[in-house]
């Protein structure tokens, strides 16, 4: 670390350039969600068939993510990182220009390797940042990928105001993703690889094929059917790689993920949580931008909210609260430590989902419940990968967060296929899904949020350093 990074003001810049960086994450991983149906019809395609735009980006999250996490651990962090960008300009090029929905859906696998760039900058927060000032900015990290989605989905409606094509949201992310490129290769600095091992390229396809497997299952098992052979088979069949992968990876000097890393109480636990928290992320965001949708005059329930006034109403306060959280959490996280601020998060998390729940006949009504979750998912996005790097080597930073972030993804996916399963039984008489499975949908989110609180509780780390580490997060944070 140099004398640099150690300022207030560089700091700062660093930490903004990073936040820009992980807020592109999150612009890719929802400016596309309301876009499927205007894809179905202008290629044409099947709605079955243009979901995969969503499956295959997701899959090439999963397969990617641990491995190009484990790089940057290895190699130059910024290298790593500007190849990662490369590569999603390169998909978003193609996204946007191509009709075709086979080199769509090969667009989308490039930009799947987005949800590595968060790992990588947390990797580099801790390589260039006095450890006093690491909590407060992933706080600020965690502020930018809530945002970011909400602000994806405002761009969304914006853009596709009237009878637009869906090219527009994929020229939005080329535009952004290329001067988000140019600003880290102009901010972040490159500093000579310092890690220890190599890659361990086998245990790399094993994860990416036994996560792939169980995700294929998760997000298809409504199309396949749950029960039906080929569900049951790529399950099974991930599974089975799983644990070869673990006998695997236990006889390694230098694993691609250490298992007893994984295995580690706190580290454990809070990935647990991660998958709880990337549940309530969707049946949050999935559950009330349907739900504000729906038309009031035919289903008795709902606001008839275009794409643009749900994203503008309904989501947009919720992501200005969550960024205000995140920014403040912070300091929060500085003074009372990571732990006691995200079981007050998930506190939150569950009043505002029982408050959908009970309550949601009022445009303020729904406003402020979607201002308590966002809470919940911003202040959670922060403490748990502050948790995680807490438990973790310097040397296991990239990883370690892929791993998490990757939970998150898992817990995203299964709230996914929990919500269209939900939502396909529709009312003979109205066509539309019953009011009493959005309630569902927002009962599940307070369980979740509750299984995660409980979880943090109980993942008290056993290692000193861990708890002196982030859990006080030097007191004397300054941000000058």
């Amino acid at each position: 670390m140099t004398d640099t990074v150690r300022t207030p003001a560089r700091s700062r810049v660093l930490i903004a350039a990073l936040g820009l960086v992980a807020l592109t994450v999150a612009v890719l991983q929802t400016a596309v969600v309301p876009v499927l149906g205007v894809i179905a019809e202008q290629l044409p395609a099947s709605p079955v068939a243009v979901s995969w735009a969503v499956t295959a980006n997701l899959l090439a999250a999963v397969a990617s993510t641990p491995l190009l996490g484990r790089l940057a651990d290895l190699y130059n962090k910024k290298r790593i990182l500007v190849v990662v960008l490369g590569v999603v300009l390169a998909g978003s090029l193609l996204a946007a220009t191509t009709s075709t929905l086979p080199l769509l859906i090969v667009a989308r696998v490039m930009q799947g390797v987005s949800y590595a760039l968060y790992p990588i900058c947390v990797a580099i927060l801790r390589e260039e940042l006095p450890e006093d000032r690491v909590g407060g900015a992933l706080a600020m990290l965690s502020g930018a990928l809530g945002f970011g989605g909400g602000m994806g989905l405002v761009a969304t409606g914006l853009l596709m105001h009237g009878s637009a094509g869906y090219h527009r949201v994929f020229w939005l992310t080329t535009i952004f993703t290329a001067l988000v490129m140019i600003v880290a290769m102009a901010i972040i600095p490159s500093r000579p690889a310092n890690g220890e091992g190599t890659v361990d390229w086998l245990g790399a396809t094993g994860l990416a094929a036994g996560l792939s497997g169980l995700l294929l299952a998760i997000t298809q098992g409504g199309v396949w059917g749950w029960a039906a052979p080929p569900t049951i088979a790529v399950a099974v069949l991930g599974v089975v790689i799983l644990v070869a992968w673990w006998w695997w990876e236990r006889r390694l000097e230098h694993p691609l993920v250490s298992i007893e890393m994984l295995t580690r109480r706190a580290v454990l636990l809070t990935n647990l949580a991660t998958i709880f928290v990337g549940t309530g992320l969707y049946f949050g965001f999935l559950g009330m931008t349907q739900f504000v949708q729906m038309d009031r005059a035919t289903a008795g329930y709902g606001f008839s909210a275009s794409v643009l006034y749900a994203s503008l109403v309904f989501l947009l306060p919720g992501a200005i609260a969550g960024v205000v959280t995140a920014t403040l959490s912070g300091r929060f996280i500085d003074r009372f430590g990571a732990r006691p601020v995200l079981v007050t998060g998930a506190l939150t998390g569950v009043v505002g989902f029982l408050a959908l729940a009970v309550a949601h006949d009022r445009t303020w009504q729904v406003i402020v419940a979607g201002v308590c979750v966002n809470a919940y998912i911003s202040l959670a996005y922060g403490a748990l990968p502050a948790l995680v790097v807490s438990e973790v080597a310097g040397r296991e930073t990239g990883v370690a967060t892929g791993v998490n972030a990757i939970a998150r993804t898992v817990g995203s996916s299964i709230a996914a296929a929990v919500v269209a399963v939900l939502l396909s039984h529709v009312s003979s008489r109205t066509g539309l899904p019953p009011e009493h499975s959005f309630v569902v949908i927002f009962v599940a989110g307070a369980v979740t949020a509750a299984l995660a609180l409980a979880l943090i509780a109980m993942s008290r780390s056993t290692k000193r350093t861990a708890t002196t580490t982030v859990d006080s997060l030097a007191m004397n944070h300054e941000w000058g």
